[in-house]
């Protein structure tokens, strides 16, 4: 059975933690309206060496989040100290906060991007039961496996919105059971339908973020609602919108 990490981030109890890595040079920021909101707007943001100044890339274009909107996640910040609700598995709700964005996935072979890839064949899965010792994990599930699951993700699904992904680095080191699982970004299967706990978009915005997430600038999502990234922009070091 073969392992695909959804991402090695440590989980640190700091606000200060929270803010964007030095050595990060590009930021998908997602804002929504308000915590509630299904729908939000993205905008891609680099920067050319730690501690410059950010530049957009391109035009902002819109998102789906949760379809109950939005709640803390685990990932570069603690959510403990912070107003608003706390993710939970099954909530319907897609994480805020600053997470790393740490592969790619797809159902070709190949693609046109410089994070690192895996197919999504049909053994492909990613596990959201709470009570798994595989929780949040992607396997390469053969017929060989010790399965200790009840449910889980089929990454080749019979839609195309995981034609191309991109793995959100969410509840990550440690996992922590029942706090969500399984987050990426993909394509939507309507605009304006929300989701399971994903961010979903346009599949040519899908195809788009592929091609310029770049692994070795380090990409995080930033993810939240617009009077909260405005709130801590100074101290988090985000793009001044």
């Amino acid at each position: 059975m073969k392992r695909f990490l959804l991402g090695a981030v440590i989980f640190c109890a700091s606000v200060l933690a929270a803010q964007v890595p030095k050595e990060s040079l590009q930021i998908v920021v997602v804002t929504t309206s308000t915590w509630n909101s299904a729908n939000g707007t993205a905008e891609r943001w680099e920067r050319k060496k730690p501690g410059e100044k950010w530049h957009r890339m391109g035009d902002a274009f819109p998102v789906a989040v949760g379809r109950n909107g939005l709640a803390w996640g685990r990932g570069l910040q603690d959510s403990q100290g912070y107003s608003g609700p706390v993710k939970k598995e099954g909530d319907g709700k897609a994480p805020a906060g600053i997470f790393r964005l740490t592969a790619a996935f797809g159902y070709s072979q190949r693609a046109d991007t410089q994070l690192p890839y895996v197919q999504a064949t049909d053994q492909l899965q990613c596990v959201d039961d709470p009570k798994s010792s595989h929780y949040n994990q992607l396997l390469m599930v053969g017929s060989t496996t010790q399965r200790d699951w009840n449910s889980a993700e089929q990454m080749h699904r019979e839609d195309d919105q995981y034609k191309y992904g991109v793995v959100v680095a969410h509840n990550t080191s440690p996992v922590e059971p029942g706090a969500g699982s399984c987050i990426f970004l993909h394509s939507w299967k309507r605009m304006g339908d929300g989701t399971s706990g994903c961010t979903a978009m346009d599949p040519l915005n899908v195809e788009l973020l592929l091609s310029w997430l770049n692994e070795d600038k380090h990409p995080v999502l930033v993810q939240m609602p617009v009077d909260v990234y405005f709130a801590n922009q100074k101290t988090w070091g985000l793009p001044k919108k």
